[in-house]
């Protein structure tokens, strides 16, 4: 029975192969010392990886060091560490040493500070912080001034200030702000001037875009918002001046070109892309050159390189390239030399290298890598 980093993923699924419904349970705490430092710049890269399954026994995140020649991944030492109940989404603050997990069941999200010599998380003053009804995925702003998370039943999304200092979040006025029908995926452009969420149910089917208030944090939905997506559109993930999303129902990729002074999406031409059954979680490489998709249903990682005129997608050589059992989501390392996938029903992480020219991956050596019971948000921190 799949349990997903996007919960309304598995009723999807359940919609499409008649899956079992699924339950959450408990509620996790955390405990914070009251005064932290400012933290210093990590020295590693390290993945983190949130592990649903865990929740109705011991919520947790799995952390690891990555060999930065390899690709490797070693546990970090004390890993996994306590998360609130239902781990989906995890996050990486790029402007500190931060991590973020969404936990479905306690309608909250944990924040960490990353030790920068090892990786180890602790708890950040205030953690967890309040979220909506059923929280799934989040993201922050290029700057690291703002956090973005998805509500599923809810139907909205939650923003956050982030201290700087501390990576504490607090509410920005006015939040949460609206959104379609089992809100998914969010991601932030790299200007940060806007942000994207995928709507995955069929009575919404698009993507909401917003223009990010550069003071506040405050979202307002561009002109022309929703835009229409495939079915179910889930991930979703900006390549400079495109977006790309997956669609859960009908098996492809939707591409968008941003109108740079409104934030609206234009489709791109040939879109939607074909991809594996039941593509689920989205990523793209630093550069903007590469895409790369989940197949939950064909357990495998489709590779595309982008038209960087166009946005259109052509498939990469070998494309798909295989994973584990039920792969849901994608994180490229920020210096875009390797990609993770976390394989929901195998319990692991497949770990790539990226060839830089081509985009195809290749297997790093001792791949997959445990993780715990049914992993779910993967991200890289560096």
């Amino acid at each position: 029975m799949l349990k997903t980093v996007r919960f309304f993923h598995v009723r999807q699924l359940a919609a499409l192969v008649a899956l079992a419904s699924l339950a959450g349970c408990g509620c996790g705490n955390c405990t914070a010392p009251a005064f932290y430092a400012t933290p210093a710049p990590l020295i590693s890269p390290f993945a983190y990886v949130a592990n649903y399954d865990t929740g109705v026994i011991a919520s947790n995140v799995s952390a690891y060091t990555i060999n930065a020649a390899t690709g490797a991944l070693t546990p970090v030492a004390g890993s996994p560490f306590a998360a609130g109940n239902g781990p989906f989404g995890v996050a990486v603050d790029p402007a500190g040493p931060f991590v973020y997990v969404t936990n479905f069941g306690a309608n909250n999200v944990s924040g960490y500070i990353i030790s920068a010599t090892t990786g180890a998380l602790t708890p950040m003053a205030g953690s967890p912080f309040a979220a909506g009804s059923s929280p799934q995925e989040m993201a922050v702003d290029p700057t690291g001034k703002f956090a973005y998370v998805t509500n599923e039943t809810g139907a909205d999304v939650s923003a956050y200030t982030i201290n700087a200092a501390t990576g504490a979040l607090t509410a920005v006025a006015g939040s949460p702000f609206a959104a379609g029908t089992f809100p998914q995926g969010v991601t932030v452009d790299p200007t940060g001037k806007f942000a994207y969420v995928a709507n995955s149910s069929v009575l919404s089917n698009n993507v909401s875009a917003y223009t990010i208030n550069a003071a506040t944090g405050a979202l307002t939905q561009v002109a022309g918002s929703p835009f229409a997506a495939g079915i179910r559109p889930v991930g979703v993930a900006v390549a400079g001046s495109f977006v790309y999303v997956a669609n859960l129902g009908s098996g492809n990729v939707s591409a968008y070109t941003i109108n740079p002074a409104t934030g609206a999406l234009i489709a791109v031409v040939g879109s939607p892309f074909a991809a594996g059954t039941f593509p689920t979680g989205v990523a793209v490489n630093p550069s903007g050159t590469f895409v790369y998709v989940a197949n939950n249903g064909t357990n495998n990682v489709s590779a595309y390189t982008i038209n960087v005129a166009t946005g259109a997608l052509t498939p990469v050589a070998g494309s798909p390239f295989a994973t584990g059992g039920g792969p849901l989501w994608v994180a490229v390392d920020p210096t875009g030399t390797f990609a993770y996938v976390d394989n929901h029903t195998a319990n692991n992480v497949s770990a790539y290298a990226i060839n830089a020219a081509t985009g195809a991956l290749t297997p790093v050596a001792g791949s997959p890598f445990a993780a715990g019971i049914g992993p779910e948000g993967v991200a890289v921190a560096k």
